[in-house]
């Protein structure tokens, strides 16, 4: 049985007012284990108890009745806490340090040896994307840099168990994927991952075991595959096949002849992420390359990109649409401008 890295029995935390009278249940009897090298995500809308949970497996509140353990000793002891990352949704940097001042003074407060230090800041700065504005103040960081570095101070003293409150928070799409990709070395690292985020399609991209919590209370938890499997629904794929009418009417037969019905027919789609980073991978291999509007001769020159392969399946007709687009356009504009030259030399 794997080893677990956080627990909690019947952790209930209630916020009172000034005369000790209950104001908030905002957790209420969480029961929970996390394993090591799993990400697990915890999700709920505002107020539903996630930074609460946080907050209590640090030691930074103190539960109203339960347990919370983490590495099997209690939350409220801070020694734990030297094993731990955290990524909090404000990271409340200091604004006048550099990133490597930065990351240097929070070195220095787990107590690990300059050497040790300095090496490890480099590293962590290279990783994070941030090697050409290390010597810059974070006031004059963005707020996706501010999340970057934040990132690495998390990391400094290679903690066992990272906790990450809205990790993607403030970052363009190349840099959700690399934080995404980063979550997933960390795993392949052996380490611990838990993890909050209002983006559900970064928690499944990502999360072994997901719990939801709604005003407090756990809802469900599970794995994220079995939770979202729709066990009443037949999905199949094909590729090399074209969409006739003729084929709808034969999978429709057979799916009758075995109870089912069909209820959708046509090519799948991508996701808008896959084919950005797609577009922009595309565009740095091809340098100067740029997507021209169709003439009124030429309507179809236009056709949007296919999606990529790995994503989805592709329709044999649609192979590289976008290149075709390029050179269509390319060839109406040039028979233009000759057309135009030999016009000016007529007049002379």
């Amino acid at each position: 049985m794997a080893e677990s890295v956080v627990e909690t029995r019947n952790l209930t935390k209630v916020y009172r007012d000034f005369w000790g009278r209950r104001k908030k249940v905002a957790l209420n009897a969480l029961d929970l284990t996390i394993y090591r090298g799993e990400i697990f995500g915890l999700l709920g809308p505002n107020g539903s108890g996630k930074t609460t949970t946080i907050k209590l497996l640090l030691g930074l509140l103190f539960p109203t009745s339960g347990d919370a353990y983490v590495f099997g000793k209690p939350a409220v002891n801070v020694e734990k806490n030297e094993r731990i990352g955290y990524l909090p949704e404000e990271s409340y940097l200091y604004r006048f340090l550099n990133a490597e001042e930065t990351l240097d003074f929070y070195g220095r407060l787990f107590d690990i040896p300059p050497d040790v230090r300095r090496e490890r800041a480099a590293q962590l700065i290279e990783r994070v994307g941030l090697a050409n504005d290390r010597k810059r103040i974070l006031r004059e960081y963005s707020k996706g840099m501010r999340q970057r570095i934040g990132l690495a101070q998390a990391l400094i003293n290679d903690p066992e168990l990272v906790i990450l409150d809205e990790p993607t928070s403030g970052l363009d799409p190349l840099g959700t994927r690399w934080m995404k990709d980063l979550i997933l070395e960390l795993r392949d690292q052996g380490k611990t991952v838990l993890m909050c985020s209002h983006r559900l399609d970064d928690v499944q991209d990502v999360c072994d075991r997901i719990a939801i919590l709604y005003n407090g209370d756990l809802q469900t938890l599970g794995e994220v595959k079995t939770l979202l499997e729709d066990a009443n629904t037949l999905e199949l794929r094909a590729s090399n096949v074209k969409l006739t009418d003729e084929l709808k009417a034969d999978l429709a037969a057979v799916l009758q002849k075995y109870g089912g019905t069909l209820t959708s027919f046509g090519h799948p789609t991508t996701t808008l992420e896959d084919l950005f980073l797609r577009i922009v991978e595309e565009s740095k291999q091809r340098p100067g390359r740029r997507f021209l509007p169709p003439t009124e001769g030429n309507k179809s020159a236009a056709t949007p990109a296919a999606p990529a392969s790995s994503g989805s399946t592709n329709s044999p007709n649609n192979s590289n649409p976008a290149p075709a687009s390029a050179n269509a356009n390319g060839g109406a504009n040039a028979s233009h401008a000759s057309s135009n030259k030999s016009g000016k030399k007529k007049k002379r």
